[in-house]
């Protein structure tokens, strides 16, 4: 189906977009009910009959995708000579109802080590809609028996293996990622920091550790020609600040809840509070 294939290349290509269906007819009409198609701001696929009808639902999916709408609308059109129209007369004689469905960009996260904490987290953000990124420079975390659960992840999960510079897969990332940075090495983490912080394009940067961690991190940083600014992209620790604890699945769930409200903060920027930016330093350092 046509409008399936669209649905998955704006999702791909990160894209918003309208799915259209047709909910209801009642009397004649050009297309039955279940008739869909997908908008985009500069593309169409699918019909749901053509004429004024059509130029309506595209019309008004335009302005959603516009104004950020999340919420679904119905829109009902007279097929009538003597109903208001503005893109050309349909005369049919029935009444249509259409479903306009947001498909908004989903949220994208990267994990950079999965070890006991970040194979947690993944299993927490994996059953929502989002894409998540899993990498690490070590084989043996990424094997489809230790990954195992996240078979049935409501998340799309790229995997990616890189046993040699892992900084390099920062620069391929989704514009908007949020990046979490817990691997078992702080060289690596270092390493991934600096790559991190010299993406203009990311969303959040987090970065699991103790304040002395991140005391080292900061002067080496601007060692390396960087901002004060820019390092200060950086939050550590990551997570919660009234849920301690040093147990792996314990900071999934407080990192998990941070990135949540990073994500109502991007869909209502207005109105969203803003999350805690450092929580007390007796916040856990862990092994990833």
């Amino acid at each position: 189906m046509e409008w399936v294939k669209a649905v998955q290349r704006l999702r791909s290509a990160r894209r918003p977009g309208v799915l259209v269906t047709v909910m209801s007819v009642r009397g004649h009409a050009p297309r039955e009910a279940g008739a869909k198609m997908v908008v985009a701001a500069d593309n169409v696929w699918g019909t749901v009959g053509g004429g004024n009808l059509e130029a309506l639902g595209v019309e008004r999916s335009r302005a959603m995708i516009a104004d950020g709408v999340a919420a679904p609308e119905v829109l009902t059109a007279a097929l009538s000579d003597k109903a208001p129209y503005q893109h050309g007369v349909q005369c049919c004689g029935g009444e249509v109802k259409l479903l306009l469905e947001p498909l908004p960009v989903v949220p994208s996260v990267a994990i950079f080590g999965v070890g006991h904490v970040g194979l947690e987290l993944a299993r927490v953000l994996a059953r929502h809609d989002l894409e998540l990124h899993l990498i690490d420079s070590r084989a043996d975390q990424l094997t489809p028996d230790r990954l195992a659960v996240l078979d049935d992840a409501v998340a799309h999960v790229h995997v990616h293996n890189v046993p040699v510079l892992p900084e390099l897969v920062v620069g391929e990332l989704p514009p908007g990622t949020h990046v979490l940075i817990m691997t078992h090495d702080h060289a690596e983490d270092a390493a991934l920091c600096d790559a991190a912080i010299r993406n203009e394009e990311l969303a959040t940067i987090g970065l699991i550790g103790s304040s002395a961690k991140w005391t080292r991190f900061q002067r080496k940083l601007a060692e390396d020609g960087n901002s004060a600014d820019a390092i200060a992209r950086i939050t550590t620790p990551i997570g919660l600040s009234d849920l301690p604890g040093k147990e792996p699945a314990v900071i999934a769930v407080s990192v998990a809840a941070w990135l949540l409200q990073q994500f109502v903060a991007e869909r209502h920027p207005a109105s969203a509070h803003t999350a805690v930016r450092r929580p007390p330093p007796a916040q856990r350092e862990a092994k990833a």
